[in-house]
């Protein structure tokens, strides 16, 4: 799985991201990478998102994040994807995906 977490996404980065089958995740407001002590170099495992493919949209995910000093630092993000069609193109890995299994059918 791919994924992007960030402070806040505009609606064509969001679009662009699932569009490439990358899960776009968003801080709660309050929480950033600054004020989680996040560097950007852990090990991040997302928990909750295998409920898309059962259909279903979470509204947000765990994220665990292990630093190289084996520190955990845990917290919730917000799942961007919006509609029940975005969760669809996530699912195929990305609408160019998407569109080729839909042709081969």
């Amino acid at each position: 799985m791919r994924a992007v977490i960030a402070q806040s996404l505009e609606r064509i980065h969001r679009s662009n991201l699932i569009g490439m089958g990358v899960v776009p995740l968003q801080f709660h407001k309050g929480d950033s990478a600054e004020s989680l002590g996040l560097s950007g170099r852990e090990r991040y495992r997302i928990s909750g998102l295998d409920v898309l493919n059962r259909g279903e949209l979470p509204k947000e995910v765990s994220v665990t994040a292990t630093d190289d000093d084996d520190s955990v630092t845990e917290f919730r993000v917000v799942v961007r994807i919006d509609t029940p069609m975005e969760a669809e193109y996530y699912r195929h890995g990305g609408i160019l995906q998407y569109v080729l299994r839909q042709m081969a059918r």
